[in-house]
């Protein structure tokens, strides 16, 4: 009795496994994904079809030993173990595009070049870098005036380096100027924004992907003294006497990167201010700065005002509250 039924446990058992082994056979088997977690399921992206799996290692076997293709290992692109990273996703296909042709010897070069005599067209280089980083301040690239001008992102970004160069504050300048050479050449002027000195960037000002201003300058913010107030908070106001041309334009009265002038004046102080208050120009003011008031006197002569100007004293000797004041005698901005 006892041997049947232990016959009957074999032969069940035996029944099992059977069906287990079926089953497995009938099941597709397990191909590798890039991007796959290391217990065998996919992460939630999407892979090319044609790129292989792991190339970084084939790639290596020729490029392992140029060490500013190694540097990009320093980076986060490099980061595997982050699913946000292409190089994560398709290692060094994410950016060059399927090498499979390169590495079958069938082409000198992979889908997509980013420097050299053989580089891909401008839009296909930048195709690849906004397909990851297309969002927040890079927003407005499309149409911008860097693209309408055909700049690549290679030209500014270096991806293979342990930090890209130009997030340097002391490094971008050099970077801009290899285009800008005219700003560059105001950085030397007697007064200047701190550039050199490594205090203020090109970014501070600038969006080089674009902006929502309406004029070509690519300013952070919609207007030029929403950008100046960035820094120069204490010019916003609201102030009880507001001098019109400095709600209109900082850039009326100042240049933004270097001038010959004290505080980055567009010319001396008495010309400056003479160019609105003049009562013989065509550009001469009414109200409290005209007629009467304006330069030169058009009423009984004034021995004091006169002696003054004559002796080249600027026009802030007395009038210092240039940017507005709250002062309830404040009309005429006097200090």
């Amino acid at each position: 009795m006892k041997r049947t039924l232990a016959l009957k446990l074999v032969f069940a058992m035996a029944l099992v496994l059977l069906a287990v082994s079926a089953d497995a056979q009938k099941q597709p088997p397990a191909v590798a994904t890039p991007g796959a977690a290391p217990s065998g399921k996919p992460q939630s992206t999407v892979t090319t079809p044609g790129f292989t799996p792991n190339n970084a290692r084939t790639c290596l076997t020729c490029h392992g030993s140029n060490p500013k293709v190694m540097a990009i290992f320093q980076s986060p692109m490099a980061n595997k173990g982050d699913a946000r990273t292409q190089f994560a996703i398709a290692g060094c296909e994410a950016c060059h595009g399927n090498a499979a042709d390169h590495v079958a010897g069938k082409a000198p070069w992979p889908a997509i070049v980013f420097a050299g005599p053989h580089a891909s067209p401008v839009p296909v280089r930048n195709q690849a870098c906004l397909a990851c980083h297309e969002s927040h301040d890079r927003l407005n690239w499309v149409g911008s005036k860097h693209d309408r001008e055909g700049v690549a992102c290679t030209d500014c970004h270096t991806a293979h380096a342990a930090k890209d160069p130009v997030l340097a504050r002391a490094i971008q300048p050099n970077i801009c100027f290899t285009c800008h050479a005219r700003i560059r050449s105001e950085t030397f002027e007697y007064s200047h924004h701190p550039i050199r000195e490594g205090l203020v960037s090109c970014t501070d000002c600038h969006n080089p992907h674009g902006s929502f201003a309406s004029d070509t300058k690519m300013l952070k913010e919609f207007t030029i003294n929403q950008t100046c107030y960035n820094c120069h908070a204490d010019k916003r106001g609201p102030l009880l006497w507001e001098h019109q041309p400095v709600r209109e334009n900082c850039m009326l009265c100042h240049t933004p990167h270097g001038s010959n002038q004290p505080r980055l004046q567009i010319e001396q102080i008495n010309f400056l201010c003479s160019s609105c208050h003049s009562a013989t120009g065509a550009n001469h003011s009414g109200g409290a700065f005209g007629g009467l008031s304006a330069i030169p006197f058009r009423g009984p002569g004034s021995t004091f005002t006169n002696s003054a100007l004559a002796n080249q004293r600027a026009c802030t000797n007395c009038h210092s509250q240039v940017h507005g004041s709250n002062s309830p005698a404040g009309a005429f901005f006097f200090r």
